[in-house]
C-alpha cells in the first residue's frame, strides 16, 4: 500500500497524462487547530474528483463545488498558482469545520509540464528525499536533493515543500505475529518487507502488498541499506537470524531497530552483541528490546499493536521513557516476549 503523498502524486500524474486539468493543493501554513498538518497534499481534477485531503471534508467540498461550477479557473484565475486562506473569521471557521477558530492557508497549483510530477514521483519511488520549490509567479518548479521531513515555507514568491520515501518496515521472521504486524504497517502506509530464509516458516506465508525475501536477514539489511525512513524489527527468537541483522541495522540510519523477547533474553542479546561483536554501548542504546509499548498484550495481534505503536511514536519524534511493569522483581514478559497480564499490585518501574 502506498503512502498518501505518493498516491496523490501518482493519481494527479495519471489525470494529467489523460488530458484532464488538475490542481495540486498543498497545506502551506496553519494557525490554531487544523485537521491536516502543513505539507498535506490533495489533487482535484476538472471533474471534481479528488485524492488526498487538506481538511477532512469541508474545504474540499467548497473547492469541488467551485471547480465543478466554473472550472479550474475558479480557483486559479490566471492559470498560475494561487494562495487561499480558510477560517479567518469565526463564522468561516464554523462553516469549514475548523476547530477552535483554526486557519489554514493553501497553495493551489494548476498541474503542467512545469510541475515535474513525474520526476517527483520517481524520486519518491527511488527513496530519494526531495526539496520542491514552486515559483508562485511563473508556476515553474525546481527539484533538488533535500531532507524528507521539513516544514513548508511560503513567501510572496515561492512555496518550498519536502517530499520523499514512504516509511518502510523490514520484518525478520515469518509467522502469525509477523502477519498482524505487517497488516497494521500496511494500513499505516508503510512499505513492508518480510525476510525469512527458513522454508518451513515462509511456505504458507503470504500477504498482499508485502514483499517476502528468502535471503539471510543480514544480507537483506546490507543490500537495502536502511535509511532514516526505515524500521527493522526482529521476531524469530533465533540469534543466528536476529543478531547479525540487528548488528547491521543498528549501524545503519534506520530510525527504529527492535527485537521481541523477554527482558532476560533481551539482556542476553545485548551481552552477546557487546561481548562477541564489539558493539559499542551508544549503538546498543538504539536497540528497542523488548520491542513494543507495554499494553498488557496477550495475543499476537495485541503484541503487533504494541510494536507498531512504538515504531510510529519513534517515527513521529516522540521520546519514550519505556517504563516496564514489574511484579516482585520479575518482568511481565514471558520467555517468548509476550506481555503477561498485570495483577492489581503491579507498579511501574523504569528499565
Amino acid at each position: 500500500m502506498e503512502d498518501l503523498d505518493t498516491l496523490v502524486l501518482r493519481t494527479a500524474l495519471g489525470w494529467q497524462t489523460a488530458g484532464l486539468p488538475v490542481v495540486l493543493v498543498t497545506v502551506a501554513r496553519t494557525w490554531g487547530s487544523s485537521p491536516r498538518p502543513p505539507g498535506s497534499l490533495m489533487a482535484i481534477n476538472g471533474r471534481g474528483e479528488t485524492v488526498g485531503s487538506v481538511s477532512g471534508g469541508c474545504i474540499e467540498d467548497d473547492l469541488i463545488l467551485r471547480i465543478r461550477k466554473d472550472g479550474i479557473q475558479a480557483v486559479c484565475s490566471s492559470g498560475l498558482p494561487a494562495v487561499l486562506r480558510y477560517g479567518i473569521s469565526a463564522d468561516e471557521a464554523h462553516r469549514f469545520g475548523l476547530p477552535c477558530g483554526g486557519t489554514v492557508e493553501l497553495v493551489l497549483e494548476p498541474a503542467s509540464s512545469h510541475s515535474k510530477l513525474g520526476e517527483l514521483l520517481l524520486a519518491c519511488e527511488q527513496r530519494r528525499s526531495t526539496e520542491r520549490m514552486l515559483d508562485l509567479h511563473t508556476g515553474r518548479v525546481e527539484l533538488r536533493d533535500g531532507r524528507r521531513d521539513g516544514i513548508p515555507r511560503l513567501d510572496d514568491k515561492q512555496l518550498t515543500t519536502y517530499l520523499g520515501p514512504q516509511a518502510r518496515l523490514i520484518v525478520i521472521g515469518a509467522g502469525d505475529l509477523s502477519r498482524y504486524l505487517c497488516q497494521m504497517a500496511l494500513s499505516l502506509g508503510f512499505e513492508v518487507i518480510v525476510c525469512d530464509p527458513r522454508e518451513e516458516y515462509r511456505a504458507g506465508w503470504q500477504l498482499d502488498g508485502v514483499v517476502v525475501s528468502y535471503e539471510m536477514p543480514d544480507d537483506l539489511v546490507l543490500r537495502l541499506q536502511p535509511d532514516t525512513r526505515t524500521a527493522v524489527v526482529a521476531l524469530t527468537h533465533d540469534p543466528k537470524l536476529d543478531d547479525l541483522a540487528l548488528i547491521d541495522a543498528l549501524q545503519s540510519k534506520a530510525f527504529y531497530v527492535g527485537a521481541i523477547g523477554s527482558r532476560r533474553n533481551s539482556a542476553q542479546r545485548r551481552d552477546r552483541l557487546r561481548t562477541y561483536f564489539d558493539i559499542a554501548e551508544p549503538t546498543l542504546q538504539g536497540l528497542h528490546g523488548p520491542a513494543g509499548l507495554y499494553i498488557g498484550s496477550k495475543t499476537p495481534a495485541e503484541i503487533a499493536l504494541s510494536i507498531m505503536a512504538e515504531v510510529v511514536a519513534v517515527k513521529n519524534g516522540i521520546v519514550l521513557s519505556s517504563p516496564t511493569p514489574v511484579v516482585a522483581g520479575k518482568s511481565l514478559y514471558d520467555s517468548h516476549g509476550y506481555q503477561m497480564p498485570a495483577p492489581l499490585s503491579a507498579t511501574m518501574l523504569p528499565n
